[in-house]
């Protein structure tokens, strides 16, 4: 089976990784790609958010499956330039890819499914984000309905700051807040079954104890030891599979990865947003546990076929990746700053660097973007997986590094960003 993997990131190169370890896939190919998924990958220039080019390259290569990874080509249709062309596709259409382009859509599919979820309102005037702060209550929650790279969200008991947030959108989604602690499950869907894969926590705010701004994920690990037994179970019945049947009754049959982000509160599981593709970096230690071929479950939910298909299966232990950023992030990134050390850890046999934001020049590996690159680790559990990746941390440096020195510390989960709202 020969693959063909869009995107640039982090998510992008742990996939290419685990379809490399598929005894079935005979070649890795990635457009565009980063100098990490070139050492597994065939790289190839082409825009990941051109649909033709995408499914050209796709066709001169013969693909049996294209994986589409980031939000924003799903939001412009990649995935139906590829099927268009009769080539196999693991990636949500158009359609489909609305559950995360917008928060609203969302919100809307999940009312008429019965999915548990905050209460919320659309709003697009100050006075509606006015008086439904006020109908919520602090915390607030206000959401772009617009796609944000995961930086759209603003979760505060300042009721200016909420008002702000509004105020610099088109259109926001206001909600209440969610107790609990957060956690994230992807599931690999047909348009009919969905295939869970083992949850996992990502760590959004970009200083320890949650403080700081919201980022696009500076670590994560999986499993989560605290989930209470029958938690998947419970998504898959009162969330994955009503939403799955919503779609199709809008005729917009979803195939690909829905990721489910979730709080777990004091009335059980609640949905707090659906994204169309696997998050990033919290699939990191997700497949790194992973022990089924990846090819074969995306080829088959691809085909329609995960009902025919064997369930995934995991390790035991635990995996935990730890991001580092550039100088700037998450406002802004640093460019061009020479990385040193990630070689050291290229023999390491439960240690390895997931590449994002990186880029090859005559200087060597350098920074080029805000979230450079993850240490990701397997142990026996998360403290011998955390051990790990930070040791690896400690082996890389670039100027203006930065990164969480908490992730993972605390496997009972307690709620991201709580120490911001106390």
């Amino acid at each position: 089976m020969k693959t063909l993997v869009i995107g640039t990131g982090g998510r992008e190169h742990a996939l290419a990784l685990a379809l490399a370890r598929d005894p079935a896939v005979t070649e890795v190919h990635a457009a565009p790609g980063n100098p990490g998924i070139g050492a597994v990958a065939t790289l190839h220039d082409v825009d990941p958010m051109d649909g033709s080019a995408v499914a050209a390259l796709a066709t001169s290569i013969g693909a049996d499956l294209v994986v589409v990874g980031p939000e924003a080509p799903l939001v412009a249709g990649v995935a139906d330039a590829v099927t268009g062309a009769g080539i196999a596709c693991f990636g949500a259409s158009l359609e489909a890819a609305r559950l995360e382009g917008s928060k609203a859509f969302s919100k809307d599919v999940m009312a008429a499914a019965g999915v548990p979820t905050a209460g919320s309102r659309t709003c697009t005037t100050s006075d509606e984000v006015a008086a439904a702060l006020d109908a919520f209550g602090a915390p607030y929650v206000v959401k772009d309905d617009a796609l944000a790279a995961g930086k759209g969200v603003v979760v505060t008991r300042d009721r200016d700051e909420a008002l702000a947030h509004a105020a610099g959108c088109d259109r926001v989604v206001v909600e209440e807040f969610l107790d609990g602690p957060e956690f994230s499950l992807f599931v690999v869907c047909d348009g009919t079954v969905g295939r869970p894969l083992v949850p996992a926590q990502d760590f959004k705010r970009i200083f320890d104890g949650g403080r700081g701004p919201n980022t696009g994920g500076m670590g994560s690990y999986a499993p989560l030891t605290w989930l209470p037994d029958g938690t998947v179970d419970l998504v898959m019945e009162q969330v994955v599979a009503p939403t799955l049947a919503e779609m199709r009754r809008r005729g917009a049959r979803y195939v690909g990865c829905l990721y489910v982000g979730l709080a777990l509160t004091s009335a059980g599981p609640k949905v707090i947003e659906f994204n169309c593709r696997f998050g990033d970096p919290d699939i990191q230690p997700v497949l790194a546990l992973l022990t089924s071929p990846l090819g074969a479950l995306l080829s088959a939910a691809a085909a329609g076929e995960l009902g025919a298909a064997p369930e995934p299966t995991f390790a035991d232990g635990a995996a935990v990746s730890v991001v580092m950023a550039s100088a700037g992030y998450p406002e802004g990134s640093s460019k061009g700053d020479v990385i040193i050390g990630t070689e050291t850890l290229l023999d390491e046999d439960d240690v390895d660097v997931i590449h994002a934001g990186t880029a090859r020049t005559e200087a060597g590996l350098v920074t080029a973007g805000g979230r450079v690159l993850a240490v990701r680790a397997t142990g026996t559990d998360v403290a011998d997986a955390r051990a790990k990746a930070y040791e690896g941390i400690s082996s890389i440096s670039f100027p203006g590094a930065q990164w969480r020195r908490d992730i993972a510390a605390e496997p009972l989960g307690a709620v991201e960003g709580a120490a911001v709202l106390e």
